[in-house]
């Protein structure tokens, strides 16, 4: 009988035992944080629940543990398997606490978990587990952060934080750029450095449908069921637990064929920087280069912002710093002196903007990039042709090439927000503004600058056709360009 098992009685038959490959991996594992997620159907829950009578019936009174969803009515169909387990093991469940003891003096209760406030509930206890199911759930991590504030055991117990989910829903961000990005396959121990030095550990346990062996066999049409749930994007995502597809998700993206590994950039190509403005908010730069076919490479970029309270928040740089870095990032992290530099940015960035005064008095940052030798020009920001540009752009072939567009891999802010747009439920032709679209519209310039209009997929570019680098709006969309509607500029944007 295996140590992982839950035997009731020595003649009577298991109780529970994990099914092979990811649940028992869960089991297993002595990570304090782990990730358990992808597909639907994964067995996720059900294998919670089993390591939790595991380490219960294990380590006695020392095993405290807490089952978390968002809401307590999620928690319904969880807390009916519990009891099917945790019944013939003699633990005893009282029903107004929602609360489990097992023999030995264990405890798991089931909580909601809205807020931050909740988690600060549990101050002082000694929590030695904690399972957040559903971790999609939540727009932002921080409550299930929180958590880690409250796990520690006086028993020697082993603490753990456990979170299951699935691609989609409000989280899946985070989720995705902490968990599933720096190595999507999964099953390697993954690191954060923390402000002491130590290296935090965790890991990520893909699960599929293929995985729960049980499910397929007491429900076989549960996959064919999973074809009829709606998009082709809902479809990839629940069945085959892609975490780079989810509904209402603005552009196609695929890692493995947008994102690549640095390259040197060639003598002679056209290249470009395009800069979105802000003071607040994030400011966001980016460096491309063109190859022969008209695709453009996003090389290099900084992102003006700080990481605060799990929001990005703008450095609050000045016109004069940002030119100055600029410079120098392009003389001494790129080593581009000589190379010639195509710059676009916002209409922004040609109004006035306040200074200490307050009214419209400054300098535009144009006229300030301009002393610094950063000559800008003017990117058409008209939204809805833009938007069809970055489809253009975005577009994965189907003959195997690169897609019009492609990213180094350490550019990692694109990576983690341009693929996770979406669209603006009241304009299905427009993204949602309220989202994270800073690198978005800076890209956005170098699409409209280069539109495929004016290079075609299938036709290579040729240096020799002596075609102006820069087409005059007009010519390419037939209307006059559009002018800002604002006169000056918010800082706080």
């Amino acid at each position: 009988m295996g140590k992982d098992q839950l035997q009731i009685a020595d003649k009577r038959p298991v109780a529970w035992a994990p099914q092979p490959g990811p649940q028992h991996q869960l089991v297993t594992c002595p990570l304090p944080e782990i990730f358990y997620g992808g597909a639907r159907g994964g067995g996720k829950t059900d294998g919670v629940l089993g390591k939790y009578a595991i380490k219960a019936l294990r380590y006695g009174k020392g095993f405290n543990a807490i089952f978390f969803r968002h809401e307590l009515p999620m928690l319904d169909d969880a807390i009916e398997r519990s009891k099917e387990i945790y019944s013939k093991l003699g633990a005893e469940y009282i029903e107004y606490k929602k609360t489990w003891t097992f023999p030995g003096g264990g405890r798991l209760r089931f909580r909601s978990l809205e807020r931050v406030q909740d988690a600060e509930k549990y101050q002082g206890q000694n929590i030695s587990d904690a399972c957040v199911e559903e971790a999609g759930n939540y727009p932002d991590p921080s409550p299930i952060d929180r958590l880690n504030g409250v796990l520690r055991s006086v028993y020697g117990v082993p603490t753990q934080l456990i979170l299951t989910g699935n691609p989609g829903g409000a989280g899946n961000i985070w989720i995705n750029q902490r968990y599933v990005v720096p190595h999507k396959a999964g099953m390697r121990v993954l690191t954060r450095k923390l402000p002491n030095g130590e290296l935090h550990k965790y890991i990520f346990i893909p699960s599929k449908i293929q995985n729960n062996r049980k499910l397929l066999e007491n429900d076989p049409g549960y996959i064919n069921r999973l074809y009829l749930v709606g998009s082709e994007q809902l479809v990839e995502a629940w069945l085959d637990g892609n975490f780079d597809v989810f509904e209402g998700q603005s552009f196609t993206w695929n890692y493995d064929r947008h994102v690549i590994k640095p390259q040197s950039i060639p003598p002679g190509v056209p290249m470009f920087m395009t800069f979105d403005w802000g003071f607040g908010a994030p400011f966001s730069i980016g460096w491309w280069w063109v190859d022969s076919d008209g695709r453009g490479y996003r090389f290099h970029e900084w992102y003006g912002a700080q990481e605060s309270n799990s929001k990005w928040v703008g450095l609050r740089l000045t016109d004069d710093d940002i030119a100055m870095e600029i410079l120098r990032i392009e003389r001494e992290d790129l080593r581009l002196t000589g190379r010639t530099i195509q710059r676009y940015a916002g209409p922004d960035c040609f109004n006035k903007k306040p200074d200490y005064q307050g009214g419209g008095q400054g300098d535009s940052t144009f006229t300030t990039f301009l002393k610094y030798g950063v000559h800008l020009r003017p990117g058409d920001a008209n939204r809805k042709l833009k938007i069809r540009q970055m489809h253009q752009r975005l577009k994965i072939p189907t003959d195997g090439s690169l897609p019009m567009l492609v990213v180094y891999d350490h550019c990692k802010h694109f990576i983690r927000t341009v693929p996770a747009l979406q669209f603006d439920s009241t304009s299905p032709e427009d993204i949602d503004t309220k989202m994270e679209d800073h690198i978005y519209d800076e890209a956005c310039h170098f699409c409209m600058c280069r539109p495929m209009a004016a290079i075609p997929q299938s036709t290579p570019y040729r240096d020799d056709l002596n075609i102006p680098s820069v087409p005059v709006y007009h010519h390419i969309f037939g209307e006059d360009q559009p002018t800002p509607k604002e006169q000056y500029i918010n800082l706080d944007q």
